[in-house]
């Protein structure tokens, strides 16, 4: 099975700090499965290290306020495109981000208060029909 990986869950140095969020449980998965590493905030033109940011109703903004939107909203059809060309089949992204969370995101307050909704590219995956699972509820059997 060809699955998109978020790229820190693989232990790439690509999370906002710079650093990596690698989740041994997603990376043994590459025994059996084809693993597509991506990364939507630097599909989008964004740096790392880059400043914090979250969802804030449709926009998406750092810490200090400045509105990042373009470029999540960027990486988010970087991403959907990939999967697209690379017959992604399912999708294991980053729990709770702006750009890959599913199902429950910060709302934007930077308090880690959550809410139920998507980050931008689990979101563009979802409307193409591939299931976005986070690091927290891989499926069993995988």
């Amino acid at each position: 099975m060809k699955i998109l990986v978020s790229a820190c869950l693989l232990g790439l140095d690509c999370k906002y700090t710079g650093e990596n969020n690698l989740c041994p449980r997603v990376a043994a998965l590459r025994e059996e499965h084809t693993l597509i590493p991506v990364c939507p905030e630097q599909l989008g033109g964004l740096p790392t290290p880059r400043p914090p940011a979250e969802r804030l109703g449709d926009r998406v903004v750092t810490r200090e306020g400045a509105d990042v939107t373009e470029a999540y909203e960027k990486g988010a059809r970087q991403t959907a495109r990939l999967a697209e060309l690379l017959g992604a089949e399912l999708a294991i992204l980053k729990a709770r981000s702006p750009a890959c969370g599913a199902g429950a995101i910060y709302d934007g307050s930077f308090t880690h208060t959550l809410l139920q909704s998507d980050g931008l590219a689990a979101g563009a995956l979802k409307k193409l029909g591939i299931p976005v699972y986070t690091e927290e509820n891989v499926p069993e059997g995988l």
